[in-house]
Parts: structure tokens; C-alpha cells; sequence
């Protein structure tokens, strides 16, 4: 486990039909529901500067069409990264090297690699080895009563035990993961702070909570555990139940106390 010595919010841009949408709709839909939750904020490009000029250093852009096999957005966040001065993290759909290349020529800093954990073993071992930082694993995991099962194909599909997936990418020399609890993700029920505690003490590797954040007192806590490096900032930043601004500040604050008190 390591201590991060600072924590990084990283608001969404999640993509569904060429739009950037709220989370929780943009989720919904991509699993097949009604059209009617439909909840568009505005073009991908727009949304990712709104982020910007509140401050943020980092956006992360979710390709959900991608991500649920309905297509690809990958020239819409070509244009998101022309349109923005800060560091962009990619993920959805990213499941060969000819995605994985596409996707790195759009200029993104990180991309995120999840159904290929599973699916593409051998090459996702490639990837790391040969792209390094630019490389982060995306845990998503889901509770069953077989213990934490890795969901994949956008969330639809259960598969693979967390732990014996972990194990594996440590040998392979992951050096980062994003781990969400699925059924929190675009939810705004908080993280999972056990999930996210498990995961962070199996690993020396920087961890970022992947979704559930409703709150401040969220982004307080969350900035306080060893090994979590930072949030992704999702619906209630969508919706503006948490202001992009407000949870820059509270991190900040908060990264700075549990400096102050380890010494």
C-alpha cells in the first residue's frame, strides 16, 4: 500500500450517441432501458472545457457506445482532447491493439483496459509491458455470492474472481487501477470504502475510486486512505448535487490534514 501525496478529481464526459450525457442515464441506456432517461448536457467538447475552466487537471472520458459494442466516439474525443489544455484518461471498449492504437493517437494521456482483462489476457500482459503509465486496469467489480466477480461488455456481463485477476496483473506489473462497485457507479450511494480498502492493501500500485460519489464527505474520506490517488466525479457532478470547484477544495484540504498528521 502506498500514501498519495496528492488525490486527483477527475470529472466524467460520457459518451452515448455522439453526446455527452449524465451518468446515471448514460449507463441506463447503454444497459438497454428507456430512451426517455435520456439526459444530455451537451457536446463532448463543451463538457470537457466546462471541466477545465473549473479547474480540473484531469477529465476522464467514457465511451459508453464502445464500451456496450454500439460503435465508437473515438473522433469525438479526438476533439475533446484539441479542445482541452489538460490531461485526458480514455476508457470503454478498448479490447485489441488496433483500438488501443486508434485510441492512443487521439493524444490522451491514459487509457483505461477492462473486458480485455478477461477476454484478451495475453495482449492486455503485451499492453502493459509496452505502454507502461499510459496503462490503468480498470477493476469493475460486482458482489455475488461467489465473492467479487469482474463485470465486463459495459457492465451486462459477470466474470472472472478479483482476486485471482489482481493477483495475476501484479505479477504483469499493472501500476494502476480504477475499481468501482457497480452497482453504486452513477448511483450517488458512496463509494464501496471496503472494496476500495481491499483492493488498495493487495497492491503497491495507486488506486482511483471509479464511481458512487455523492458527496464532499465522499471526496474527505476518500482523500484520506492510503493507496487511493483520486475519484472520478460522475451524476452528482452532472446533476450538480457536488460543485467541480467545492471538491477540488475539500481534496486539497483534506490531503493536506493527513499530511499534516502522519508528519
Amino acid at each position: 500500500m502506498i500514501s498519495t501525496a496528492t488525490f486527483e478529481v477527475f470529472p466524467s464526459v460520457d459518451i452515448v450517441d455522439g453526446i455527452a450525457m449524465t451518468s446515471n442515464s448514460a449507463i441506463r441506456l447503454t444497459r438497454g432501458e428507456s430512451t426517455t432517461l435520456r439526459r444530455p448536457l451537451g457536446t463532448p467538447a463543451e463538457v470537457a472545457l466546462a471541466w477545465q475552466n473549473a479547474g480540473a487537471n484531469w477529465i476522464h472520458v467514457v465511451d459508453l457506445d464502445a464500451a456496450s459494442g454500439r460503435g465508437s466516439n473515438s473522433h469525438l474525443i479526438a476533439e475533446v482532447i484539441d479542445t482541452v489544455d489538460i490531461n485526458v484518461q480514455v476508457c470503454g471498449g478498448i479490447r485489441n491493439e488496433e483500438i488501443l492504437r486508434r485510441v492512443l493517437a487521439t493524444g490522451c494521456q491514459r487509457v483505461n483496459l477492462g473486458t480485455a482483462v478477461l477476454e484478451n489476457a495475453d495482449w492486455c500482459a503485451r499492453a502493459i509491458a509496452e505502454y507502461g503509465d499510459k496503462i490503468a486496469i480498470a477493476l469493475d467489480v460486482r458482489s455475488t455470492p461467489e465473492g467479487y466477480q469482474l463485470a465486463t461488455h459495459g457492465w451486462n456481463v459477470s466474470k472472472g474472481d478479483l482476486w485471482d485477476v489482481l493477483e495475476r496483473l501484479e505479477r504483469q506489473g499493472c501500476q494502476r487501477y480504477v475499481v468501482t462497485d457497480v452497482e453504486r457507479g452513477g448511483m450517488m450511494s458512496s463509494p464501496n470504502f471496503t472494496l476500495l480498502n481491499e483492493v488498495s492493501a493487495k497492491t503497491p500500485s495507486p488506486v482511483i475510486a471509479g464511481g458512487g460519489v455523492s458527496s464532499l464527505n465522499d471526496f474527505g474520506v476518500l482523500a484520506g486512505m492510503p493507496g487511493i490517488e483520486g475519484a472520478i466525479l460522475g451524476q452528482a457532478l452532472h446533476i450538480g448535487r457536488v460543485s467541480l470547484e467545492d471538491a477540488l477544495a475539500v481534496t486539497r484540504s483534506a490531503v493536506a490534514a493527513t499530511a499534516s498528521a502522519r508528519g
